[in-house]
């Protein structure tokens, strides 16, 4: 090959100028190249490609300088946009990727990681006024743990959506008082704790110093790590890059691509600041620490704190409690938690077997077979896929084998049973295997949460919550298996099916023989609103109440515990009961009964309501509630009010995006003139309307007469989005004796016995929905 030779200038016919090294007819070494547009790079070439160490000036005023590879901005470099914003920091493939710094030209800073051009990672950004959040991102936005900390001395730590607080979290005013609670979208929603300035709560201190502590831990120090390097990503090998655009075959081509890259670069974009809206939302939460300075004498602080619950930003409960110090005794921190699921706690399973090597071989045996499933082409399911032989099976040993890798965990043996069928299932569910792989066998592993009932089973929740393992007994493990060929038709015939949605059946046996069944479910309480109440409801009245001790936010209640009646649209509620109907039928045909119907509530409380509620608790707490807040008095009831609205389907402004509980089209009104319809919810979003997922209602509380001073019946009135799926569908007909005692009192069926079949079982189910759900013209 010929040397590299300097050749001086070059004019190509469309105007562009190379002047510097070639190597052939290539240019290579040092060289400076004009576009005709004015765009000039100087700097290093390789074979025809920009690579090295470079400077490139765009026609628009942006200039970067640092590394390039094969014509790409990509390792570190500093990028200066035409209105003054720099970044500096590591790139690949022209966009921000890897740890960064960036300046805008509002004087807003952001130091942290980068994925594709947008915040992703732990960062921190700093408004110009001030106002600076540290912790994680995603896509852009505030999203993960962070702490918030606010020119004013408030301080929050907790979880993020979006851009907005959502989660469990501590907010610590400025003079010292904290509230430990949730948020949903930025508001406050459901219970927590306020603790009022010059409380002396022995754990406060502890809190004070951990919140401090995190905003510090927060603290990124990248700066190390852009100067050595460590971040520059390899180059890629697969997109065309623009210097491929400008030489090719050894023979210079147009170079009018790379000067209208600046396009690309220039985006000035800065993150929306929820400085002003946060103070809005905190705005109750802040006179409320401070009117207690009048109530001195009233409350000693020191030794009283609320127990508050709130709907949508609006406060509709609170207690005030006491406390006594206990000499010799300090309680532990307040801890808040993301979720109701605690990370595993190594409870002893079997034979000191730990459950948290269960969760361990439940992901490898899961990330084994999805793989080994998903590269075979798809077909129709066959009656052999349903068979004995239809099975997975897999030694794992600790030191790992030809066919699978060494663990951290204890041997054992893996089995799948019918990974074609639930392969297809998961199609059907519009479920990605990459997507129910990496949400079961991510890096944030599985939670363990304790069982509501009373089967002794062992629940697990994906680090993403959109799906919930349960432990099996042999039983329900061969009733699922018998039932699952007519179970598989009936979800392809019935897309809006109610019936639990499952993806998997696994089984691990343990060294020893001692063996564990599970199967893996959509949760269906993994929703884009937060669930304020749960029910499970049976239709049954023998023991089916919860006592009120146990009763919090996150409680499974029962039919007993149920005092609404829920009004729907008539197209949605008929819409509702054919396939609850649907499905009943299918249930009775398996044999098939104690299925309950779960339902979840999400009640709205609108801004504009909050003068309204603010008078009528002054009316009835002035002494006990600060001014800002407010309650819902009982027997006064609110004015209706369109805190929800249905409005005409429209696919662009909503998601369409699956859940692990939603499949199925979007549903018609009456109140729209039979047209598919969207649930708007003014100052939350916009959603799709399913059969069983965002479903608006009207929700009816009777008020009994010893709560209310009046001989009339008195009702309040809500909004509420209903949630709904049927469940506990593994009990088969064969337990009937064990049942035959909870059935001895039924309201729609005196024949206690006989209400236990399968079919009457069903009639009875639907009759006692359709009181829950009225049809009311």
């Amino acid at each position: 090959m010929a040397d590299t030779q300097r050749l001086g200038d070059k004019v190509f016919p469309n105007g562009d100028i190379y002047s510097g090294n070639f190597k052939g007819v290539q240019p290579n070494g040092k060289g400076k190249y004009t576009w005709s547009d004015g765009t000039i790079y100087e700097g290093d070439w390789d074979g025809g490609k920009i690579s090295g160490k470079g400077k490139i000036i765009w026609s628009s005023g942006a200039k970067y300088e640092g590394d390039f590879s094969g014509g790409y901005l990509h390792g570190i470099g500093t990028f200066t946009g035409p209105d003054g914003s720099v970044y500096h920091g590591a790139w690949r493939m022209n966009v921000q990727h890897g740890i960064g710094e960036k300046r805008y030209s509002t004087s807003d800073t952001y130091e942290g990681s980068w994925k594709e051009g947008v915040h992703e990672g732990c960062g921190s950004y700093c408004w110009n006024d001030g106002n600076t959040y540290i912790g994680d991102w995603k896509g852009g936005k505030m999203c993960g743990r962070g702490v918030m900390k606010w020119v004013n001395g408030d301080v929050f730590e907790g979880f993020w959506l979006n851009g907005f607080r959502h989660g469990s979290g501590i907010h610590r005013f400025a003079d010292g008082g904290y509230y430990f609670g949730k948020w949903n979208r930025g508001l406050k929603d459901g219970k927590g704790t306020f603790y009022p300035t010059g409380c002396k709560h022995p754990s406060l201190k502890k809190c004070h110093y951990s919140l401090e502590c995190d905003y510090r831990n927060f603290l990124p120090s990248h700066s190390s790590s852009l100067n050595s390097g460590e971040d520059r990503v390899t180059r890629p090998s697969v997109q065309h890059s623009l210097s491929e655009k400008i030489f090719s075959d050894g023979v210079l081509r147009s170079t009018g691509q790379i000067s209208q890259r600046s396009s690309l670069l220039n985006g000035n974009w800065r993150v929306f600041c929820p400085a002003r809206d946060l103070r809005c939302h905190e705005s109750s939460g802040t006179s409320s620490h401070t009117s207690y300075e009048d109530q001195d004498e009233a409350q000693d602080n020191s030794t009283s704190f609320y127990e508050r619950e709130y709907v949508q930003g609006v406060l509709i409960k609170e207690r005030i409690r006491t406390y006594t110090e206990l000499s010799g005794k300090t309680k532990q921190c307040k801890k808040f938690n993301v979720k109701e699921a605690t990370r595993s706690s190594c409870l002893d399973v079997f034979k000191g077997h730990r459950s948290y090597y269960l969760m361990l071989n439940l992901q490898l045996g899961i990330r084994y077979t999805v793989g080994k499933i998903t590269p075979v082409p798809m077909r129709e399911v066959r009656s052999s896929d349903f068979s004995d032989q239809a099975r997975i099976w897999m030694y794992f040993p600790r030191k790992g084998s030809q066919f699978t890798p060494p663990h951290y965990s204890i041997n054992f043996y893996w089995k799948d049973y019918c990974p074609m069928v639930f392969r297809n299932l998961r199609e059907m569910f519009k479920l990605d295997a990459a997507e129910y792989m990496m949400s079961m066998c991510g890096d944030d592993g599985l939670r363990e949460l304790a069982s509501s009932g009373k089967s002794g089973s062992i629940f697990y929740l994906s680090h993403d919550d959109r799906f919930v393992i349960k432990t099996l007994k042999i039983s329900e493990l061969k009733a699922l298996l018998k039932m699952l060929p007519y179970y598989y038709y009936h979800v392809e015939k019935y897309e809006n099916t109610l019936i639990t949605k499952y993806f998997g059946l696994y089984r691990i046996t343990l060294i020893g023989g001692k063996k564990v069944r599970f199967v893996v479910m959509g949760n269906m309480f993994r929703t884009e609103l937060q669930i304020h109440r749960r029910y499970d409801l049976k239709g049954s009245y023998q023991g089916r109440f919860t006592d009120e001790d146990k009763i919090d936010e996150t409680t499974t209640l029962k039919d007993l515990d149920l005092s609404y009646e829920f009004h729907m649209d008539k197209l949605l509620r008929e819409s509702l009961f054919r396939q609850i109907s649907m499905d009943c039928m299918f249930l009775e045909s398996q044999q098939i009964i104690d299925y309950s119907l779960l339902l979840g509530l999400h009640f709205r409380a609108p801004e504009h309501l909050k003068p309204l509620i603010e008078n009528t608790s002054a009316i009835h707490h002035h002494e006990s509630f600060p001014p800002g807040d407010g309650a819902i008095s009982r027997g006064q009831p609110p004015t209706r009010s369109k805190s929800l609205l249905l409005v005409t389907h429209e696919p662009s402004s909503v998601s369409t995006a699956p859940g692990p509980h939603i499949r199925g089209s979007t549903l018609r009104a009456y109140s729209l003139g039979d047209k598919e319809v969207d649930l708007l919810l003014p100052g939350t979003g916009r959603l799709r309307v399913q059969l069983g997922v965002n479903m608006p209602a009207q929700a009816d509380q009777k008020l009994r007469q010893d709560e209310v001073d009046s001989e009339a019946e008195l009702s309040e009135v809500y909004d509420v989005v209903l949630y709904l799926g049927i469940i506990d569908i593994l009990q088969e007909y064969n337990l009937k004796k064990k049942l035959e005692h909870r059935y001895k009192s039924l309201k729609f069926d005196p024949l206690a016995i006989s209400s236990v079949e399968p079919k009457l079982y069903a009639t009875r189910f639907i009759n006692f929905l359709e009181t829950v759900f009225p049809d009311v013209p």
